[in-house]
């Protein structure tokens, strides 16, 4: 009698507040010449939207999904700044092939596992007499998302509702490698296409990530997961 009480209340709970389901990868929508791709990894996502050459917005923050509804707690949105903090629940459903937010089909990317896949923060930079700095972890932040060959880094700070540059595309990491396609950038479309090399290393769970920056500056940035 206890098991079936229990089995009974699961079912129930289950029903009520249903169950959270995992989206990780990465999205993608097109409609004339305007992409809209959308991050899903580690409970985050992000949804960038950009031109061929122009990049034109994105928002993103922490998600639960289960099922039926999409939630999201806006983090940043460099359109519409006054939505951060607040909340959306939007009619969704997914399978194995595609996301449907809204009446909108974003078709799923073909997944492309690789070991940076993640939510990091920056943590810490290394001068030219390598010594290491630490950011400490306060409202500002700098987060960058990597999922199924796709990545995109965001400078915000959520309590001020502070916005301050993204950019992203594709990735590759193999061999210490890590290589970028830029696909997008808000501070500067005239990078889109550009290739960057950099080295990278996972130390202690950390992501140390040296090379020259879109800029031809030298860094040395570390990452922590997020």
């Amino acid at each position: 009698m206890k098991t079936l009480t229990f089995i009974l209340c699961l079912f129930i709970s289950t029903s009520i507040f249903g169950q959270e389901i995992n989206l990780d990868g990465a999205y993608l929508a097109k409609s004339d010449d305007t992409h809209t791709l959308w991050l899903f990894k580690n409970g985050y996502s992000s949804k960038i939207i950009y031109k061929d050459q122009q990049y034109i917005s994105t928002q993103g923050g922490p998600y639960r999904f289960d099922g039926k509804k999409l939630q999201i707690t806006w983090e940043y949105n460099d359109a519409h700044p006054q939505s951060v903090g607040t909340m959306t629940n939007a009619p969704t459903s997914a399978d194995n092939s595609a996301l449907t937010v809204e009446g909108t089909t974003f078709q799923k990317q073909l997944a492309k596992k690789q070991d940076l896949d993640g939510v990091w923060r920056i943590t810490g930079r290394q001068n030219a007499e390598k010594k290491t700095s630490t950011i400490a972890r306060g409202d500002r932040k700098t987060i960058k998302i990597l999922v199924d060959g796709y990545f995109q880094w965001i400078a915000i700070n959520p309590v001020q509702k502070g916005f301050y540059g993204t950019g992203g595309g594709k990735y590759t990491f193999a061999n210490n490698d890590y290589t970028e396609n830029i696909v997008f950038f808000s501070r500067d479309n005239s990078r889109v296409g550009a290739n960057l090399k950099f080295k990278g290393e996972i130390k202690d769970r950390d992501w140390h990530h040296s090379g020259l920056s879109s800029k031809g500056d030298p860094i040395y940035e570390i990452w922590s997961l997020e």
